[in-house]
């Protein structure tokens, strides 16, 4: 599409629109609530209108004992010199009323910052204290670029103390038993009272339009101020509306917090078409009926993707190429000038989903061909040939292989690398955990010493008062060398979450949509008849709109306790919040979100683009210590292709892996699994020739006590001297019980010592073998002390992992009568 047309348009299909005074799109732009100012009901005026009041008579009540009783005369003073200052400085401008001459003034519209008009190194009188003066009684309402021009950072309790508003009070009060840290409670206070400035009137006028309006104006006064920052973009306020909503000063049907209220939710068919602004309108008309209808059997994400190729690659770009088409249709010309357009993508690189817009074209002229022998009334006059010729689609196998190829291939060179990066991310929580574990027990200003580095416990004052409030700060430490300071309680958190997600993404395989909707209510279990509980994973409908379950191994139900714990250390049950699906634009019902964190005042679960940035952050650092990560990314995606490949690889059924994955057809799961093709005959059809034996064909009876024990007794035979097998239930040991090789040997810590035995008796016949020169017995010793290593290498590792306390209460004992 012309660069012209995307700035008519202003939309991102990923960020979506760019709003007025903004330089870059947002997805926070065109939510349910439409932004729009307070409307006062009347004019607060606490101590009078002073529109066109004298400067004396100003600087007086400036310096009034009875408006700010809390403050000393000294300040007082101050406060009235300074209003006068700025009074006289603002009668130099044209205007009746002090408001006129505030916004006539450079001052007033935010071009100039308070110590360019005077300050107490220059005139010895600032006017900052001026300002805060005439904002607190209501003489002028800044814009809020010039009241971020000038920041006040006390301007909270002053403004208060000047409004005598009972309402304003009880707000304080509520924010004060609010569950949130100090320093969220004084924003919520300041920002509150910056609104009420801003737009002139009283809590009792602001609204959540008002609010929303406020956030979308800040942010575009410090887009301006901080060009380019990202602390520019942030959106200011959701502790106000968090507090207004518990107060009930909204009403009933307001959004819970403000993210609600601000991301967009599903939009009807006319907005996703009405978009790419369409010229023929008949067209457009036809093209809504046609989305309407197919909306019927399809999900939003879906639709959505159907109207851009349709609408947007399709025919937008036709009326590009012929503006005087009115119908469908398209001569071979045009049909092969948009073919070619659509070959590359706006930014002029290759467009890789060519196949699934020409597609995408043929339904829709064949539905069409279809729905008009039932509906000729609606859909015959539309009626034309496909442009889209037979031998367009020829091919479209061996490009589907191509494909598959290439995902094999990606599989292959991050399947090696795995390792480096589970180990990086593992080194990284066992520091920061046990430095924040020695530095929580350290009291202020000790020196002690971890991996040989020296530290210093610092507390700084920032910190004190906010101890002194009873809120919670971050541990800090200090290298005492360096003497930079790190922030290990922030850094702790988040190199957890990458930890966490890592490990889960790798051991379940799960989709990263999944692993966002994972609760505490996932986590299942299954207790067998002699007492073995197998902990199991339940994954909610995704893609395929299939529930399944995944026994958890000891690491996997490893890392989920550890999640669980984190949570609930405080001795609080997992916050119960709203997803929102980015895909299908809907927010889910509270629950209780395993991976969710505390953003400011507001819980929130992770996003699927968080994990990605995450990944992408990890292997940048590993491309500074190992080169094969240079240009490489991981994607959550990676983790699940790997996971089937090892599943396959091991021995596993492939249609095992199939409802491991939550796959509908084998062929999915064939294109997730990088192993040659006869590898998975070879295991499908070993599948099906042991289930034909063992189970008449045809006959799909009740499971008899008899085989329901002896399928329980396979778990009992697995156990072996160095711990338990993990072949499936109804596979013999394929290894001749190998076990030191096999591996799905998961070794028992407990037999770590025996495996130093069996090191010590190999390298003993290693050396005999070396003596008499038996190369193949050396060749095979060696491979065997290999697998050994390895295993007991990830022993430890599993070994290693700290122990999570899961606050599991004891049986209860019956009562004695």
């Amino acid at each position: 599409m012309p660069e012209t047309q995307l700035r008519t348009t202003g939309l991102s299909r990923r960020h979506g629109p760019v709003a007025e005074g903004l330089e870059f799109p947002s997805r926070f732009v065109g939510g349910p609530i439409a932004p729009e100012p307070a409307v006062a009901t009347t004019l607060p005026r606490p101590h009078g209108e002073f529109a066109t009041a004298s400067v004396s008579l100003l600087s007086q009540v400036a310096g009034a004992s009875a408006i700010w009783p809390d403050t000393s005369s000294a300040t007082r003073l101050n406060w009235k010199n300074s209003t006068r200052a700025l009074l006289e400085y603002l009668l130099g401008f044209p205007g009746e009323t002090w408001q006129e001459r505030w916004d006539a003034s450079p001052l007033g519209q935010g071009q100039i910052s308070a110590d360019e008009v005077g300050s107490r190194l220059t005139t010895g009188v600032g006017i900052l204290p001026g300002i805060r003066a005439v904002y607190c009684l209501r003489v002028v309402q800044p814009t809020p670029l010039a009241f971020r021009r000038n920041p006040l950072p006390t301007y909270g309790a002053i403004f208060i103390a000047a409004q005598a508003d009972p309402l304003l009070d009880k707000y304080v009060e509520q924010v004060r038993v609010h569950q949130f840290r100090q320093v969220h409670r004084r924003d919520a206070i300041n920002e509150l009272c910056m609104l009420l400035t801003i737009q002139g009137v009283a809590l009792s006028d602001v609204t959540p339009a008002s609010l929303l309006h406020f956030t979308h104006e800040n942010r575009k006064a410090r887009s301006a101020l901080q060009h380019g920052s990202q602390v520019a973009n942030r959106l200011i306020g959701r502790g106000v509306w968090n507090v207004l909503h518990a107060m009930g000063h909204f009403p009933p049907s307001t959004p819970d917090s403000m993210r609600a209220a601000l991301l967009r939710g599903q939009r009807t068919v006319e907005e996703l078409v009405d978009q790419y602004e369409i010229s023929n309108q008949a067209v457009r008309e036809l093209l809504v009926t046609y989305f309407t209808r197919r909306k019927a059997d399809t999900d939003y994400a879906t639709l959505k993707d159907l109207i851009c190729k349709l609408t947007r690659h399709f025919w937008k770009n036709i009326e590009t190429i012929n503006p005087s088409q009115t119908d469908l249709r398209i001569s071979s010309e045009d049909y092969t000038t948009w073919r070619q357009m659509i070959s590359v993508k706006d930014d002029g690189k290759p467009r890789v989903g060519q196949d699934s817009i020409v597609i995408a074209l043929r339904s829709f002229y064949y539905d069409l061909h279809t729905w008009a022998a039932e509906e000729p009334e609606r859909w015959a006059a539309w009626v034309a040939p496909c442009p889209v010729p037979p031998a367009e689609l020829r091919g479209l196998g061996a490009r589907r292989r191509r494909v598959n190829e290439r995902s094999a291939d990606r599989t292959r060179l991050r399947q090696p690398l795995l390792p480096i990066l589970v180990s990086h991310v593992e080194t990284r929580y066992d520091r920061a955990r046990q430095l924040l574990e020695r530095a929580d027990r350290a009291t202020e200003d000790e020196v002690f010493t971890h991996e040989g580095t020296e530290y210093r416990r610092v507390i700084s004052e920032s910190d004190r008062k906010f101890l002194r409030h009873g809120d919670a700060v971050p541990t800090r430490v200090q290298e005492v060398e360096s003497g930079r300071t790190i922030h290990i309680g922030t850094d702790e958190e988040a190199v957890f979450w990458e930890w966490a997600a890592v490990e889960t993404l790798r051991h379940s395989g799960v989709r990263i949509e999944e692993l966002c909707e994972l609760t505490h209510l996932s986590i299942r279990q299954y207790q067998r008849a002699n007492g073995e509980v197998i902990a199991l994973l339940v994954i909610a409908p995704s893609k395929t709109d299939r529930e399944r379950v995944i026994p958890m191994s000891a690491e996997l139900f490893h890392v989920i306790a550890s999640v669980v714990r984190r949570h609930t250390r405080t001795g609080r049950p997992i916050p119960l919040i709203s997803r929102f699906d980015y895909h299908d634009k809907v927010w889910s019902a509270p629950m209780p979100f395993l991976f969710q964190r505390q953003n400011g005042t507001t819980p929130m679960v992770f996003s699927s683009a968080t994990f990605q940035v995450m990944l992408a952050r990890l292997c940048e650092q590993l491309a500074e210590t190992h080169h094969e990560f240079r240009g490489l990314k991981f994607t959550p995606h990676d983790f699940r292709r790997i996971f089937a490949t090892e599943l396959v690889n091991s021995g596993l059924p492939i249609h095992i892996g199939a409802a491991l994955l939550g796959h509908l057809n084998i062929q999915t799961t064939r294109g997730y699994v990088a192993v040659f093709d006869d590898d998975v005959i070879r295991h499908y059809q070993e599948h099906l020739q042991h289930r034909r034996q063992i189970r008449p064909e045809g006959e799909y009876r009740d499971t008899t006590t008899e085989e329901w024990t002896e399928f329980e007794e396979h778990f009992d035979r697995r156990k072996v001297e160095l711990g338990s097998c993990g072949r499936p239930y109804g596979t013999p040991c394929q290894h001749e019980h190998a076990c030191i090789r096999c591996p799905v040997l998961h070794i028992n810590p407990k037999m770590l010592e025996r495996l130093e035995e069996l090191e010590a008796d190999l390298v003993a016949r290693l050396r005999r073998a070396e003596e008499e020169n038996w190369l193949g017995e050396v060749e095979g010793i060696n491979l065997t002390l290999t697998f050994l290593r390895s295993k007991r290498e990830e022993t430890q590792r599993r070994a290693r992992r700290p122990s999570v306390d899961l606050g599991i209460p004891s049986r209860r004992r019956p009562e004695s009568t």
